[in-house]
C-alpha cells in the first residue's frame, strides 16, 4: 500500500538583499552556530512573471508566488520539482510560471543543456542568471532564519531572510532581529534589479 505524498504548506517570506545588516545580523548570529549549506544554481528569471524557477542539484523547481499581506511578506507554494530531461508536460508548466509561450517544440524531451540553450537562451523573455549561494541557517522562535553569501553572474551580495508557515510569526521575528528597517525583496525582483530587467 502506498503512502500519501506528503502535505505542502506554503511558507510566508520576509528577504532582503544588500551588502551588510548592521544590528540585524549581530542579533541574528546571537541565537547560535549557523549550519552552513553551499550551492550552485541557475535561476531564470521571466520578465513576465513574479514566480521563483531555478535549477538546483539538477531539477527544475518552481515556486509560485501565492499573496501578499499588508506586512509585505509573501507566501510561496513550491509547485513543481522535476528532474532533467524535461518533457513537454512539465515544459508546459515551467512556461505556464514563467507566462511566456514558445515555438512549436521541436523535442519531446530536453536535457539541461538543451533546454537552457534551445529554450531559455533564444527566449527575448526569458534570462538566466548563475546564482552561487553559501547559505547559513538557524532557528529563531520556530522559524527558519538565513544568512547568505551570494554570487549573481559571479558578482557578490547578500541576504537575511525569515520563513514560516505562519505569517504572524514571521513578521514578529523579522521585527525582534531588526530585519524590519530593510525592503523586503524576493530572488526574482533581486535577480531583475541585478539584470536590469523592469520590475513589475
Amino acid at each position: 500500500m502506498s503512502s500519501a505524498p506528503p502535505v505542502i504548506i506554503p511558507r510566508w517570506e520576509y528577504r532582503t538583499f544588500g551588502e551588510s545588516f548592521g544590528e540585524a545580523e549581530a542579533n541574528i548570529r546571537s541565537h547560535g552556530e549557523a549550519k552552513a549549506r553551499s550551492s550552485a544554481e541557475t535561476y531564470i528569471v521571466s520578465f513576465d512573471s513574479p514566480n521563483n524557477t531555478k535549477i538546483r542539484d539538477g531539477l527544475m523547481d518552481i515556486k509560485k508566488l501565492e499573496n501578499v499581506n499588508a506586512d509585505t511578506l509573501e507566501q510561496w507554494n513550491p509547485v513543481l520539482k522535476s528532474g532533467f530531461p524535461l518533457t513537454r508536460e512539465v515544459l508546459d508548466q515551467v512556461c505556464a510560471a514563467w507566462g511566456v509561450t514558445l515555438p512549436a517544440p521541436a523535442r519531446e524531451a530536453w536535457t539541461l543543456e538543451e533546454f537552457l540553450a534551445e529554450v531559455v537562451a533564444p527566449h527575448a523573455r526569458l534570462r538566466a542568471i548563475a546564482v552561487g549561494k553559501e547559505r547559513f541557517g538557524l532557528t529563531v522562535d520556530g522559524c527558519i532564519v538565513e544568512l547568505a553569501n551570494l554570487t549573481f553572474d559571479g558578482k557578490p551580495i547578500r541576504t537575511a531572510a525569515v520563513e514560516h508557515e505562519d505569517p504572524a510569526l514571521v513578521i514578529a521575528t523579522v521585527r525582534k532581529l531588526g530585519l524590519d528597517k530593510f525592503e523586503n525583496t524576493n530572488y526574482i525582483k533581486a535577480l531583475k534589479r541585478f539584470a536590469a530587467v523592469p520590475v513589475a
